[in-house]
């Protein structure tokens, strides 16, 4: 089945019915068709190409576009705002698209318009007169959806390829597993362009007809305003987001008493930030696990299931194996492997490289993750590493996480990085990076210093750094050859688009 029809259908059900609200407005089902019927005409009148590009904020507008691509017969590309204009215009050259939907000012905030390509801009259009109507194309299981391009942390950016029925798919596997009670609130900042807020914050509550509340840049204490004022049940952001929660000074746990389900992905939950959400606000923060290549959820940690630094057990009809790095043979409950995954969601491959798309899949057709983790005896998941940055020290494997969470827990120090540099005796070692926690977070009698903050605005005070009081912390808390040969005190840890820590980055600071 396609993804947009029973998105259509639904609207069709409730015209009346709220179903997005975003940072300029509210949309009824009703205004997304009727806006999606005025986008379709343009795209029909302008778009030849077998792709159609989306450069959108997170917002009701995105929606209105995507429903558009797909009921002309277009495969969708969400395009990344936040990349360099190098590589978005890679992105759009790649995908082969000759036009792209987005609006006057998106392009006056990014000082950017993409060559070689038509503009549908949404704020040109006159969605004032009554449309055409236009029978919605039809889109077999097997016809690529969506392109969503990798966020180019190593190499150019790829593009993954899912079809109709991987993204379909998945929306059912969540569905059949979460068990969600009616009427439920989606809220999310989460980019559409990102896998996550594609699946799970845009296409599952549309297709089930629950309100969709986005907001198109994260802003902590807006972000507590709009729960206050929406009262969501589902909560979906990545770990930095409920760090950055934290540091709101007049949120409540009663803001977050409507939420059901409160979910991290996109990295691991540091257990600093975990212990910290619970004590604060009384809330069980609970991880999910999946990576674009998969649509992306293949596992998720139920309330009523919760166990710590679980990612849960895998969703319906995904299969998943942990095995040896070496020999690739299945590994048994508690052992450490990599994690190798199949299922109808899972990716057809990447765009127009067929030797990666081969490399990406073992020889029984499973997935390559490439992230480290093991099952224990419930088949919940526990994800430890990356198997690209496992740091080998004297032959023995030590992933940056369990490091990093050493030094998470210290009451000074609000994130930290740890990579491996080479060491001609012991092949590698540990070197972190930390920023520090703004001074009146930060339970530590050190004076303070300063850090610019993420606005140019006046210096935030912080804790001080102090690298032989976060080394003699490591020597208390890790073995021995896992204590970092040296700290380093960093502004802000460098992150793609996602909130993922670019460990490449901070290679580059040595």
């Amino acid at each position: 089945m396609s993804i947009h029809w029973p998105i259509i259908k639904r609207l069709l059900r409730s015209p009346l019915r709220e179903a997005v609200v975003d940072d300029t407005r509210a949309y009824r089902g009703i205004d997304l068709l009727i806006a999606m019927s005025h986008v379709v005409a343009a795209i029909q009148s302008t778009c030849s190409s077998r792709t159609i590009g989306i450069l959108l904020p997170t917002g009701g507008g995105f929606v209105v576009a995507a429903l558009a691509g797909w009921s002309s017969g277009k495969t969708v590309v969400p395009l990344n705002y936040l990349l360099k204009p190098d590589e978005l215009q890679y992105v759009i050259d790649d995908c082969g698209c000759d036009t792209i939907i987005s609006a006057g000012p998106m392009l006056s905030f990014l000082g950017f318009t993409p060559q070689n390509v038509r503009v549908i801009k949404l704020d040109e259009l006159n969605f004032r007169s009554m449309p055409d109507l236009r029978l919605p194309a039809h889109a077999d299981d097997d016809d690529l959806g969506v392109l969503l391009y990798t966020s180019g942390t190593s190499g150019k950016p790829k593009g993954v390829m899912l079809s109709h029925a991987n993204i379909r798919s998945n929306i059912n596997q969540v569905l059949q597993y979460a068990h969600f009670q009616p009427h439920q609130v989606f809220l999310g900042v989460l980019p559409q362009f990102h896998s996550f807020g594609l699946t799970v914050l845009t296409l599952l509550p549309l297709t089930k007809g629950w309100k969709a509340v986005y907001t198109a840049r994260f802003v902590p204490a807006k972000l507590v305003r709009l729960i206050r004022s929406h009262r969501p049940t589902v909560l979906v952001a990545i770990p930095s987001m409920y760090n950055a929660l934290l540091h709101v000074k007049d949120a409540a746990p009663d803001d977050f008493s409507s939420l059901q389900f409160t979910i991290s992905g996109g990295e691991p939950l540091p257990q600093a930030v975990a212990d910290a959400f619970l004590d604060r606000f009384s809330l069980r923060i609970n991880e999910g696990y999946g990576l674009t290549e998969t649509a992306p959820v293949t596992n998720m940690c139920l309330p009523s299931e919760f166990r710590s630094r679980s990612v849960g057990r895998a969703m319906p009809g995904v299969v998943e194996r942990v095995v040896d790095i070496n020999s690739g043979a299945d590994l048994p409950p508690g052992q450490e492997g990599e994690i190798r995954i199949a299922g109808p969601n899972v990716m057809r491959g990447y765009y127009n490289l067929p030797a990666e798309s081969a490399a990406a899949f073992d020889e029984l057709g499973f997935l390559r993750t490439g992230d480290i983790g093991r099952f224990d005896h419930d088949d919940h998941l526990y994800i430890t590493g990356r198997l690209k940055e496992m740091i080998i020290i004297g032959g023995e494997n030590v992933f940056p996480r369990e490091i990093e969470e050493v030094l998470n827990a210290h009451p000074s120090v609000k994130d930290s990085g740890v990579i491996g540099v080479p060491d001609p005796m012991r092949g590698e070692e540990p070197i972190a990076f930390v920023e520090m926690k703004p001074l009146d977070t930060a339970h530590s009698p050190a004076r303070p210093t300063t850090s610019p903050s993420s606005d140019h605005d006046a210096p935030i005070p912080t804790a001080e750094f102090d690298e032989k009081a976060l080394l003699a912390w490591c020597r208390k808390h890790l073995a021995g050859y896992k204590v970092p040969r040296e700290i380093r005190r960093i502004d802000a840890l460098p992150r793609n688009p996602t909130g993922k820590v670019m460990r490449r980055e901070l290679k580059k600071l040595l």
